[in-house]
Formats: C-alpha cells, structure tokens, sequence
C-alpha cells in the first residue's frame, strides 16, 4: 500500500516474529533511503492508530524508531531516534501500555516517569531529548523494542502468560 506522497506503508510484525525478539543494528549511513524509511515509518505508524513505531516493528532489525505522542496534532511531536542511548531516567509510573505488534493485549507497565535521552536525528547530528509521563513511557518503550524486549517482558509472569494464552487462542481462531 502507498500514500498519496509515494510513501510505502509497512505492515506491522505481530509477535512471535523473531526480529521483535533480537537487538537491531546501529545505523552508520545518514542518507536519502534513510529519510524515506523515517516517512515511511510515521505514515506506517499512523496508519496503524499508533504512537510509536520501531523498525523491528516492521521487520527491519535497525535502531530507528519514531513517535508522535501527539498523534499527527503537533509536528513538533515528531520525534526520530536514531541510536538512541538512554542517559538518566528518574522516578516512577505505573501505567496501561499497548503495543502494534501486540494488537489486543494492554497491561499496565512499570516504568520511569522521567528520561533524558541522546540519539542522532537523521542527518547523523547527536541530540538529548527529555521526556516524562507518556513521552518518557513511549521512548522507554520503543527503544525496549530496539534491544529485543516487549512490553510483556516487563509484567507480571501469571499476566504474561494470560496474555500469550489469548494470543495462542486468536491464533488458532485465525485472528493473529
């Protein structure tokens, strides 16, 4: 599927998919292809009613992710971490999450309230970004996502397997 601009749309690796599972690669070259992906990606993410969107998300085992708390209301939402590290986090919040590549499942998910941030944005310049309360449970969220982990790693091990058994049942009802 495409956009009106040309733009590829990406369809959403659902768990169990091996690439949600593995560290994606840092990226080195800053270039065009790479601008596109990052379109693609918000468009993508859009598309999928999303907030944040990881490349391992649509297959691509790289550490890139965008998101836009704000979904599409304020372009100065628009966040693109490219590499990103997490240099201090602060506090603590316990809220619901969700994920695209766990359409159905949401549990709430300890996390930090606040975090700082450095990544390269997409010409390869390094930056800090801070962020608390959903902006700080989203970037915790995806960059858990470019080292392997989901948010159902990060819950209880009884609601954990609740929430695979119902996958395992839409699964076998073709709903997956």
């Amino acid at each position: 599927m495409a956009t009106k601009e040309g733009l590829k749309i990406h369809e959403v690796v659902k768990f169990p998919d091996p690439v949600l599972k593995q560290p994606g690669a840092p990226i080195a070259v800053f270039d065009d292809a790479l601008k596109t992906l990052v379109a693609e990606m918000f468009e993508s993410m859009y598309v999928a009613q999303g907030i944040g969107l990881a490349a391992p998300q649509i297959g691509l085992s790289m550490r890139l992710t965008v998101i836009d708390t704000s979904f599409k209301k304020d372009p100065k939402d628009k966040l693109v971490l490219i590499n990103p590290e997490i240099v201090e986090v602060r506090g603590k919040q316990f809220e619901e999450e969700g994920c695209l590549s766990l359409p159905e499942i949401r549990e709430k998910v300890q996390r930090a309230a606040w975090v700082k941030v450095k990544a390269q944005n997409q010409r390869g310049e390094w930056f800090e970004v801070e962020g608390e309360e959903l902006l700080a449970r989203a970037i915790l969220h995806e960059i858990d996502h470019l080292n392997g982990v989901l948010f159902i790693d990060r819950i209880s091990r009884l609601k954990r397997e609740l929430a695979l058994r119902k996958i395992r049942k839409m699964q076998k009802n073709g709903e997956w």
